[in-house]
Formats: structure tokens, sequence, C-alpha cells
């Protein structure tokens, strides 16, 4: 791990286990000041029992957390006034309007009141619910609450931000809203502890991310670095009935790797050219070829099998 530069979130050899099972297995962390950080994996990866290790909500059984120069749990409950949280499922009261909801939860940081209802403008309109201040929590959408969540992590004026899968069941605009907050807050320096499913997401917002799978880091580096270490670069895919005839008469002998899965063929090349010359005479076979992204490396280091 480095050391001289400044970071805001420093784990080293973080353990946790419950039982016999160790869920978190000795993993090193860095964010550095006005970076976004993705920690990604398969469902039960040890995430989010990282991020409640990371903000004192649970004590480790071994290793270091270092929150703003705050050793956790020891000083949690300090370092936890300093940061913003956006956790997995939105907590709102649901008693309470849009703003009532602001307001509460900033008292929750020491603030008065004058200085919250000072901050209450430019929340809204940062979540774009100036015309929902006076609305309850239940005539809210989906994507709303979330951005409402969003904009309340923020009432403290946190220099760093955790946010557990922040777009989980959010269609494809308010994801899209969401994001473009995100690099707001980024451009505006603050950093960002980002856990999340989509692989898009963190290839779109991520400085810097690691691959946790089974309480391990198994890869840790940028979207790109990642790409280029770990797969081919190119990727075709194949459907039809006759997909898994092709690929063993063809896709394997012309490709680094072929993988089946759900009745799809995919086949990673370094030079697709063969294949996709080939596929287009097979009337029968359909095919997208693409550059290999970061869910590709993502199947490749933690399978393909479901997770429960």
């Amino acid at each position: 791990m480095s050391s001289g530069q400044p970071v805001h979130l420093r784990v080293s050899g973080l353990r946790k286990l419950y039982g016999d099972l160790e869920v978190v297995a000795g993993i090193d962390l860095e964010l550095k000041p006005g970076e976004c950080f993705g920690l990604l994996g398969p469902n039960g990866a040890g995430k989010t029992t990282t991020l409640r290790l990371c903000l004192g909500l649970i004590d480790p059984d071994g290793g270091e957390i270092e929150v703003l120069s705050l050793p956790v749990p020891d000083r949690a409950r300090e370092a936890r006034r300093r940061v913003g949280v956006v956790p997995q499922a939105d907590n709102l009261g649901p008693d309470f309007t849009v703003e009532e909801n602001l307001l509460v939860y900033g008292r929750y940081f020491g603030l008065g009141d004058a200085a919250v209802r000072g901050r209450i403008p430019a929340l809204l309109d940062f979540a774009g619910l100036n015309a929902r201040a006076g609305s309850r929590i239940q005539t809210l959408s989906g994507g709303m609450k979330r951005r409402l969540t969003l904009a309340r992590s923020l009432i403290n004026d946190p220099d760093l931000i955790f946010m557990d899968e922040p777009t989980t069941g959010l269609d494809p605009q308010a994801r899209h809203l969401i994001w473009e907050r995100l690099r707001q807050l980024l451009h505006q320096g603050k950093t960002i502890f980002l856990t999340t499913h989509f692989m898009d997401e963190a290839e779109r917002l991520c400085h810097r991310l690691a691959i946790m799978d089974r309480g391990r880091i198994i890869a840790q580096g940028a979207p790109r670095e990642l790409i280029a270490r770990h797969i081919e670069p190119q990727v075709v895919e194949v459907y039809g009935d006759g997909a898994g005839r092709w690929a063993r008469e063809f896709g394997h002998a012309h490709s680094e790797r072929c993988e089946t899965a759900g009745g799809t063929v995919f086949c990673y090349a370094r030079d697709a050219d063969p294949l996709v010359h080939n596929l287009e005479s097979e009337e029968d076979l359909r095919y997208l070829h693409r550059h290999a992204n970061l869910e590709d490396v993502f199947l490749k280091l933690t399978g393909r099998e479901l997770r429960d």
C-alpha cells in the first residue's frame, strides 16, 4: 500500500468472521481524495460488510481502518459525523415531507435548524426536487426517493461519501440522472466509495476499483487497466440453435477462449475477423461483435454461476 500520499480511507489487513466463515479475509484498500473508488463482487462477496466495518457499525476481527485520518472503530462516531452514507435501501422518514427529512437528518450531525434550512434549497436543487419540498415520501417515485437519499447524505457537507448500490431498482432514466449527480460531486472534489452490481456504472464512474470474491480482493486497478490485463480485446457473442455446433466446429479453433452460457456462445479473441467472416455465412445464427468490457473481466474472475 502507498504511503506519504493523503488518503481519505485506508484499510489494511481487514478481517471479519461470523462463526467459522471469514466474510472479509485480510483486504487492503486506499481511497485518494477526489476519486470514485468502486468495490465490485457477486452476492455474498463481502462488499456491504466491508462498508459497515469502515463506518464502525460492526467491529473487525483483525486489521486496521482509518477514515479521514481517524482510527475506526475507536473514533467511529467522530468519523461518521464527517462522512455521508447512501444505504442500499432507502430509509427515509415516511411521516415527514421531503424538506422535513433533510431537516431531521441534519440534527443527527448537531447542525442547528437555521444552518440546515440554509442548505436545503441547494440540496433540493441538486436532487431535482425543488417542487416537491412539501411532498410526503410515499408520493415520490423510486427515482425521487433515491435522489433524496443522495441529497440527504450531503447535509453535513462530507468530503467522503459511502454509497451501497445507489442505483439498484431504478429505471435507465433515473440511473443516468444519478450518474450525472455523482459526476457533479466528483467535480466538486468529493471522494466516493461505491459498491455496485452494474459493471457499466463502475466503468463510467470509477477512477479505480477492486473486484472482491469470497472475502478477498482478487483484482484492483483502473477499469481500462483491468480490461487490458485480464481479458482478450474482442468479443463475439453468438446466438441461435446451432451456436453450440458452430463453437465446436469453428469457434474454439479461432479464438483464445470460448464459453457457453444460457444458450449464448462467447468467443474471446485478439483478432475477431475470422469469426465474423465465418458467421456471415451462417444464416441460422445471429451474432454481436464488440470490444471487451468490465463485465467480461468480472465474469472471468468470479465465474458465471449464480450466487445466493
